[in-house]
């Protein structure tokens, strides 16, 4: 058995009916030329001999002297977790939508590992999508994004075996210690890395008992504005995703001096600002965004390896610009803040920071003094094409979490030339979620506009309406 990291624990202590604690990924594919009208079929038959699975798919969580572990599934069954669906007539990427809507508001059952797949068939030309979701407490973001991305070939005529049917030897399931053994561990790795930890929770409680300066761009927690978005929520969602080209995006920021997470940053912030407009709902102060950041790449530990940075989005500056200006000094500062310190001091300092958003929530204070007013994370992908059995994965989305008082959850991620944006709400309490693709698109012209004198030539493509690469919620209840 192996014993689960406080951070790890957390989303399992967190998750209740109205707030399920597992991420998913949603993939769009074309079957290979020449596929008959069977080849969802064959494949799934394909995988129906795969009646085992490997860590972390075989995992399951126990709770042991107030702890919880992972251990293996003696009694696995294939045929809980993998799912074969079909779409209702006519079939178009709204009814997909209103299905991902619907399972992702489904908890996973905690007799069993975290984790559910499905293939749904029925969109025009033959096309499939694959919905994967998998519990937090397993993988965060980047892990989740690796492991989908792990799974798939690189070239159309290799297949490779499912995903729960993989080695994953960096996942840190895959390690087995007796329970133990595995708290005195922990207690021993807590004890040494306390030099890092102390000044990391005494930064982050700095972050939330000093004043805001207000002519800084600088965010500190809990001087973000109750907005619609920070209450508490139902258990249904709503999802609405669309895609971008990198190279778009690119531009915008080689002409505006930012980086390409500014640029995103500064895109959903015009969305949100024109969302708010039409709600009559905007704040005089700025929104602020809670943004995880990997710490992967200063670790081979598995699990959730994550920081946050808050960025002042400018959400009252109507100038396009100047929001994304300040937007670009906000995470400079952030960023430079970060830089200076260990993994562990980013962590603690982090998770401290925005500690008291838990008794926010038990006594309902979120709602007038949140911590931050949305998340926004930006997950990295895979460059080059994948396959499916030799069916060409097109498109990528991500469905994250929403949290009372944290009704928005706005998640990209790259894939090739393409970012997929994927925003995942409560359908009460954030309604019009589909009116965000909208804004979004607003908010990339108006950035274009007042760059335009500075934007390099882009090389021009074809444009065909009907493969235009678009997907919304749908309006139907769950």
């Amino acid at each position: 058995m192996k014993v689960l990291s406080p951070t790890d624990s957390a989303f399992l202590w967190m998750e209740t009916r109205n707030q399920p604690m597992h991420v998913a990924g949603l993939n769009i594919y074309s079957p290979p030329p020449g596929a008959g009208p069977h080849f969802v079929s064959q494949l799934l038959a394909g995988w129906g001999r795969h009646l085992s699975a490997l860590p972390p798919f075989n995992q399951r969580p126990v709770l042991r002297r107030g702890l919880w572990y992972w251990e293996d599934d003696t009694e696995f069954e294939l045929d809980y977790h993998l799912r074969h669906l079909a779409l209702p007539h006519p079939g178009r990427i709204r009814e997909l939508l209103a299905m991902i809507s619907r399972l992702h508001g489904n908890l996973l059952d905690r007799n069993r590992p975290l984790w559910e797949a499905y293939v749904i068939e029925g969109l025009p030309q033959g096309r499939f999508a694959t919905y994967t979701k998998i519990h937090h407490a397993l993988v965060d973001g980047v892990t989740g994004a690796r492991i989908m991305a792990e799974s798939l070939a690189r070239t159309a005529d290799e297949d490779k075996p499912p995903v729960w049917a993989q080695v994953y030897s960096r996942h840190p399931t895959v390690r087995r210690e007796a329970p133990a053994k595995g708290l005195i561990k922990q207690l021993a790795s807590a004890a040494r890395a306390g030099r890092d930890i102390l000044p990391g929770v005494a930064g982050g409680l700095w972050d939330i008992v000093r004043a805001a300066d207000p002519d800084s761009a600088s965010a500190l927690p809990f001087h973000a504005p109750p907005t619609p978005f920070n209450v508490e929520i139902s258990g249904s969602r709503r999802f609405a995703a669309q895609s971008y080209s990198l190279a778009r995006l690119k531009r915008i920021g080689e002409a505006a001096g930012a980086t390409v997470n500014d640029v995103t940053l500064a895109i959903c912030a015009g969305a949100l600002r024109r969302y708010l407009e039409v709600q009559k709902a905007l704040p005089r102060k700025p929104l602020i965004a809670m943004v995880p950041v990997s710490l992967h790449g200063e670790t081979d530990a598995g699990g959730n390896q994550v920081s946050l940075l808050l960025a002042n989005l400018a959400t009252n500056l109507r100038d396009p610009l100047k929001r994304l200006q300040r937007i670009v000094q906000s995470t400079t500062q952030a960023k430079e803040r970060l830089k200076a310190m260990p993994r562990l001091q980013k962590m603690a300092h982090g998770i401290t920071s925005i500690s008291p958003m838990g008794a926010g929530m038990v006594m309902g204070t979120s709602k007038q003094r949140p911590g931050f007013n949305v998340v926004i994370s930006n997950v990295p992908g895979p460059k080059h094409t994948l396959y499916l059995n030799g069916a060409r994965l097109d498109e990528v989305y991500p469905v994250s979490i929403a949290t009372h008082y944290l009704a928005l959850n706005i998640t990209i991620s790259g894939y090739g030339d393409n970012l997929g944006f994927g925003y995942i709400a409560c359908r009460r309490s954030v309604p019009a979620l589909q009116r965000m693709l909208d804004y979004t698109d607003e908010s990339i012209l108006e950035l274009e506009r007042a760059l335009a004198d500075k934007l390099t030539p882009a090389t021009p493509a074809p444009v065909k309406r009907a493969t235009r690469k678009r997907v919304m919620a749908s309006r139907a209840r769950p």
